[in-house]
């Protein structure tokens, strides 16, 4: 699962990324309106943490715009704010969820979750193809009842295969969903990660269907 952050407040944006990561999310941070909104409107975004105050486009705006713009990704606004008048105007804006700080970062992991529970065109709990099946919430991958064990990349890769099935994506795809904007991928990378996602998914089920398939030219595809 990917999550934004926008927080001009560079110590807790940096502190949230981290935690974030440890529990095998892949985050991107925005320090403004402005970049948080270019982000949130080019990328691909399981969740955005929202903050409300920002510099050069706040919360609200960004909310609206992004809606306006047929963006549906679940949005949890942070906010110093706490008045009721606020929350107000953080839902009816677009936000799916508010919290106030100081929050538990446990409290936030809990609203996290429940955002991924709810319906949305592109968030789903379990993903599947043929007898292969991702669990976003629990973080859960089977193929038939043999559970796999992944790497937060290699488990990020398959849940982008399973949300874009049957379509072709390129190298440029990937990185942009499994690695931060701001990592500096090495050229033979995505083809590691493949083969190693290949070595767990597929060569062990040699009498099942291979999943993953190279288009030459092009990039990959997860298919049965």
């Amino acid at each position: 699962m990917k999550i934004l952050v926008v927080e001009d407040e560079h110590l807790i944006a940096n502190s949230l990324k981290k935690g974030l990561e440890q529990e095998n999310y892949t985050v991107d941070l925005a320090f403004d309106g402005l970049k948080g909104f270019d982000l949130a409107s080019t990328g691909e975004y399981d969740i955005i943490l929202l903050d409300l105050m920002l510099p050069g486009l706040d919360g609200l705006s960004i909310c609206q715009k992004l809606r306006a713009c047929n963006n549906h990704t679940p949005i949890l606004m942070l906010t110093a704010k706490s008045q009721l008048e606020d929350k107000i105007k953080g839902l009816n804006s677009g936000a799916d969820d508010y919290l106030t700080k100081p929050f538990a970062f446990e409290e936030l992991l809990a609203r996290i979750r429940s955002l991924s529970r709810r319906p949305q065109k592109t968030n789903g709990f379990v993903l599947s193809v043929g007898d292969l099946y991702l669990d976003t919430l629990n973080f859960v991958v089977k193929r038939g009842d043999k559970e796999i064990q992944l790497s937060s990349k290699e488990y990020s890769l398959l849940e982008f295969f399973l949300r874009h099935l049957n379509q072709v994506v390129t190298k440029d795809q990937i990185i942009q969903y499994v690695w931060s904007y701001e990592s500096d991928i090495l050229p033979n990378t995505i083809e590691v990660y493949i083969r190693n996602l290949r070595k767990k998914i597929d060569l062990p089920f040699k009498d099942k269907p291979q999943l993953i398939k190279t288009i030459r030219g092009f990039g990959y595809k997860l298919s049965k």
